[in-house]
């Protein structure tokens, strides 16, 4: 193949990718600048292009130049976040990964990939800042409160289940405590609710209670977010407290911890038992006190089988084990919860819907709820605001996907000693009568959902002795 072919593929091959590419020869003059790079530096490929690096972007000093390093000190260097000015003065701030071309012991070139984060970065500035704020001023945290932030207490955690009362009162206890808390249960059970309850049931109470869900941040940034900066760690780096620091005597809730880094988990193991941080590119060790609740939506020990959950870092934060049961798990609480969520609404969207059919009931236990507690209310949300003049909920306006009904659970296990026609019979009267009650008694219902003539359904009634309508 021809030179100017492979020339050819790199144009496309470099114009197709997504994140920002720029290539500078061995005197740093740019030759390759593709259009995702200069849409994320908010500069035309002609500014760049046929000039020397540190033309095109006169903002950066040699020294903190990723281009340069790699090009005249031969010093390769991996997601390094920079916050710069460009050719106009717009301010950006991108994750680059720079390294130096070298052929026959000779620097050729240097190659840029980078990703901008800038409007990642305002956003965690500006939470940041909003959180220290509050954190130092108490008329502020007075003000919210007024506007009505809701903070959760074990009041607002319902439920009558025996699995789960047991959960909320080991909750209550660990509430007494200063311990780390380990808390497992699918999304939508309630995670958060009951690590405030914890925090707002406990001693520190009158104490910041911050929360970060670890898989919404770049790990670029979440180092910042969790220890603080200090001025001069990357370009454009104030000095700036972190969570660890805001929380200072409270609790901070680590949301989905296995999606935080795998090398960032050995630093905050490392903060977990030493009991200070370190500001990102700071030298100052600062003492913090805090208690750490932290979540997980997948079993802890696949987690750490699949190599996502440190193991030495899940013994620290699992002093307190606790496991909330899914809502399929507890359908007896589903009457006790639909009620809860009915008055909620009622008064949200102006309805009088106050009585709830046992057909409704029966339908909505009759589900198996990936989506857990919120998806019920979600489920009853819904019914509400679509409801005219109703007062009572039935299951004619229960918008239940229908895609996720939960299979209806017959025993299979066969007894050897029992005939096979025998065991077969049982299996079929048990799957009849399952229709039946789903069916509210109604023979034509249940005849229809499963598959068979009515006549067939009766005879097959007569014959196992079950009594429809």
């Amino acid at each position: 193949m021809k030179a100017e072919h492979y020339k050819k593929i790199l144009d496309e091959l470099i114009e197709l990718i997504d994140e920002g590419i720029y290539i500078v020869d061995r005197d740093g003059v740019g030759i390759h600048y593709n259009k995702a790079m200069a849409s994320m530096e908010k500069v035309n490929v002609s500014d760049v292009l046929g000039k020397k690096f540190h033309e095109a972007f006169p903002d950066f000093s040699m020294g903190e130049s990723t281009m340069f390093k790699a090009l005249k000190k031969n010093a390769p260097t991996i997601k390094k976040q920079q916050t710069y000015k460009n050719l106009y003065g717009k301010e950006i701030t991108t994750v680059n990964s720079t390294i130096p071309i070298v052929v026959d012991g000779e620097t050729v070139a240097a190659l840029e990939v980078a990703k901008d984060i800038t409007s990642i970065r305002q956003m965690s500035d500006t939470l940041l800042e909003l959180q220290e704020g509050a954190m130092e001023s108490a008329a502020v945290q007075q003000a919210s409160r007024e506007k009505g932030i809701r903070r959760y207490t074990f009041d607002d955690i319902y439920g009558q289940n025996l699995q789960f009362v047991e959960v909320v009162e080991r909750a209550r206890r660990a509430a007494d405590n200063d311990a780390s808390v380990f808390i497992y249960g699918e999304t939508g059970t309630g995670k958060e609710l009951f690590a405030q309850s914890i925090h707002y049931g406990g001693i520190r109470a009158d104490k910041p209670f911050l929360a970060q869900n670890c898989a919404a941040i770049p790990e670029t940034l979440l180092e910042g977010i969790l220890f603080g900066t200090a001025k001069g760690s990357f370009t454009g780096a104030v000095d700036r407290a972190g969570l660890f620091e805001q929380a200072n005597g409270g609790t901070l809730l680590l949301d989905e911890i296995s999606a935080m880094p795998y090398d960032l988990q050995s630093k905050l193991l490392r903060v977990l038992q030493e009991g200070y941080i370190r500001r990102v590119g700071g030298v100052k060790d600062i003492p913090v006190n805090v208690r750490i609740v932290s979540t997980v939506n997948e079993p802890p020990e696949d987690l750490i089988e699949q190599g996502k959950l440190r193991k030495d870092l899940y013994y620290r934060l699992n002093v307190i084990n606790i496991s909330i049961p899914a809502l399929r798990e507890r359908l007896d609480d589903i009457p006790v919860l639909t009620d809860i969520f009915l008055e909620k609404h009622n008064k949200r969207f102006g309805k009088e819907l106050w009585m709830v059919t046992d057909g409704a009931i029966k339908k909505l236990q009759n589900y198996d709820y990936p989506g857990n507690v919120r998806e019920l209310e979600n489920i009853i949300e819904q019914a509400v605001s679509m409801a005219d003049k109703e007062h009572v909920l039935s299951e004619k306006i229960l918008n239940m996907p229908g895609a996720a009904r939960k299979a209806r659970s017959v025993q299979v296990t066969y007894d050897k000693v029992q005939p096979l026609d025998e065991h077969l019979a049982a299996v079929e009267a048990r799957i009849i009568m399952d229709a039946i009650m789903d069916a509210d008694g109604n023979i034509s219902r249940a005849a229809e959902s499963l598959k068979i003539k009515r006549q067939t359904l009766q005879h097959k009634l007569k014959k196992y002795h079950i009594s429809g309508k």
